[in-house]
């Protein structure tokens, strides 16, 4: 990773030395070549404070040279080496990012990070003759954040002559490891090695640093401009073998576990069963009906996801004779109607005379503007969605002055994604391969938090996801509509 000037990404397990060579990059690129510098975390609070706090200043404190180099080091977000800047920002805000020019730029954690936002940061650059950028994360899934890039990049891996041969190998699992027991509470597990796959003898933990240090990366493809390098914990030396055994293991009962081996342990991107919806599910759910207004007196909701296009879902809701749970949305099954991708604002006001709409949920951004128009047009029948933090499971919080509505993105995508998984939704037969596509784009991915708790978020992939936040839209209409209790005599608000 020595080129000066050259990007590069790195797809990594967790905990390799991959930070450490970014923020030394950054430090280079202040103190030799007296650039401006923006380290990008996913959040200002707490990721920006703790790095501040747990990189930066233990960095100086070591360091009698970093120390004297920087005159003011008391801001968390902007330190100054004389007339050179470091910013360090999170990715949620867009006005911060805005607000920085920048010759070299550090993402840290990019799947952690507001996709979007990360190309707003890439414009500091613009003024720029010379400049680089580098992004490091462990991977999620598929063509998601760091992989995306790996993938266009000239994918380097690791290779070393094996101590004992003298072949050119690297590690990859399970070919490179030798698990000595069959579960994880067996003692014996403390035996496990990795080995040379070509003549199969043991690699002394002990002596990484030796054998490893004498090799180099080996792209896969050389006519890139991106440098590229993968990882994973097989080469690291503060991670014994009989670690990776036991997180293998546990990989084996739990989802987060799993997707925690695969994406922290091992540096790849990985898919847990069931995380996504899949043509199958899509096919079960398929009705005999097509698609258009009906006239059977039933509750009728729209979802809109507004983006370059707005992708409108309708259904009509078929209601269980009695309440479930005392949830209205376990009592109740939908029939979609209408999917259909429409260009203009205005068009969703005529979907709200031939349908009967009771409520429509609409996407507060990014037409924020014209969100609040048709939500002010149609003020007892619509309301604007924003995706919240601290909102628990399928709470909604109303600002009914702001006709604004914030739930969680989680809990309320699980609702509407998961009636594909129990068959408690019906498509209609002419429904398009947009729509289905989109069902497919998302995929809920696994976390531990701080205490070590499971948590889950959806990411979407490269693929296109708006008519999936459409039906979730339905979801959250259905809570308003119910209590409208009959139709009502739409009258034009123009």
């Amino acid at each position: 990773m020595h080129d000066c000037n050259v990007d590069w990404v790195g797809q990594k397990c967790a905990q390799v030395g991959f930070t450490e060579t970014a923020l030394n990059r950054t430090f280079y690129k202040i103190d030799v070549e007296r650039v401006d510098c923006l380290y990008v975390l996913p959040t200002k609070t707490p990721d920006a404070s703790d790095f501040s706090a747990a990189r930066f200043d233990p960095a100086l404190d070591l360091s009698d040279h970093l120390s004297a180099l920087f005159s003011e080091v008391k801001n968390i977000g902007h330190k100054r080496a004389g007339s050179v800047n470091l910013y360090i920002r999170g990715s949620r805000s867009r006005s911060q990012l805005k607000s920085v020019p920048a010759g070299f730029i550090a993402f840290d954690e990019v799947d952690e990070m507001n996709q979007e936002n990360i190309t707003l940061a890439e414009e500091r650059m613009s003024g720029q003759l010379v400049k680089q950028q580098v992004k490091i994360s462990t991977p999620t899934i598929d063509g998601y954040g760091i992989n995306r890039y790996f993938n266009e990049s000239t994918k380097e891996h690791w290779y070393f002559p094996c101590p004992h041969c003298g072949r050119i190998i690297d590690l990859l699992f399970p070919r490179n490891i030798v698990i000595t027991a069959d579960h994880i509470s067996d003692l014996s597990i403390e035996n496990t090695h990795i080995i040379c796959h070509l003549c199969k003898k043991e690699l002394n933990h002990k002596a990484k640093p030796d054998f490893i240090g004498k090799g180099d990366w080996v792209p896969e493809h050389k006519d890139r401009g991106v440098r590229g390098f993968h990882v994973n914990q097989l080469y690291a030396a503060t991670v014994k073998p009989a670690e990776i055994a036991k997180a293998h293991f546990r990989a084996q009962t739990n989802p987060a576990d799993e997707q925690e081996f695969h994406n922290s342990k091992l540096g790849e991107p990985h898919i847990v069963e069931g995380a996504r919806i899949t043509d199958a599910m899509i096919e079960t759910c398929m009705g005999q009906h097509k698609k258009g207004p009906t006239n059977n007196g039933r509750i009728i909701t729209m979802g809109v996801d507004v983006g370059t296009w707005l992708d409108v879902e309708i259904n009509e809701w078929t209601l269980a004779p009695t309440l479930i749970d005392n949830d209205i949305n376990l009592s109740a099954s939908p029939r979609v109607i209408l999917e259909q991708r429409m260009a203009e604002f205005e068009h969703l006001d005529r979907l709200m005379f031939d349908y009967g709409i009771y409520y429509v949920v609409i996407d507060a951004n990014p037409e924020r503007r014209k969100a609040a128009e048709f939500c002010r047009r149609w003020h007892d029948y619509a309301s604007m969605c924003f995706y919240g933090n601290n909102i628990k499971e399928k709470e909604i919080n109303v600002n009914e002055d702001e006709h604004m509505v914030t739930v969680d993105r989680t809990s309320w995508m699980d609702l509407s994604l998961g009636r594909f998984k129990t068959q408690d939704i019906k498509l209609p037969v002419d429904v398009s391969l947009d729509y289905r596509a989109h069902l497919k784009a998302p995929v809920r991915v696994y976390s531990k938090d701080s205490s070590g708790n499971p948590i889950a978020r959806y990411v979407e992939g490269s693929s296109a996801d708006h008519f999936a936040h459409a039906r979730t839209y339905n979801e959250i209409a259905l809570q308003f509509a119910a209590a409208i209790g009959s139709p009502r005599d739409i009258r034009s608000p123009l």
